[in-house]
């Protein structure tokens, strides 16, 4: 019975990583490191949350804190590049306090020091 299940726990884990490789976001690497399970590159984990259809799940609630701790660093409006500071002016969030999740294009809107809004930054 034991190795029966184990069995079929182990065919089901490699038939989901064969599915859906990385940059999947259904990728077994991401999905457990969405639920806070696994670790994976923070630059990757922000390429992938591009294609995830709620990567706003991922954000939404949390302090800057809570986030530098997941991503490693966030970038600040100042520190961000022209292409994403220009995203920023040209937004209806400007004068609202936001970072950019590591050096990607995702922009993360705080109130009070949670995040109320993701924003992908794309032209």
């Amino acid at each position: 019975m034991v190795l029966s299940v184990l069995g079929f726990v182990t065919v089901f884990l490699l038939g989901w990583v064969l599915l859906y490789p990385s940059p999947d976001p259904k990728n077994i690497r991401y999905v457990l490191w969405k639920a806070g399970f696994h670790t994976i590159d923070p630059d990757t984990a922000a390429g992938i949350m591009v294609g995830d259809v709620h990567p706003e799940r991922i954000v939404l609630g949390k302090t800057s804190k809570e986030l530098r701790s997941r991503f490693g660093y966030l970038t600040s409006l100042p520190e961000a590049s022209s292409y994403l500071q220009g995203c920023y002016s040209s937004s209806n969030w400007t004068g609202k306090e936001v970072l950019f999740i590591r050096t990607s294009q995702w922009m993360i809107v705080f109130d009070a020091d949670r995040a109320t809004e993701l924003v992908l930054c794309k032209g």
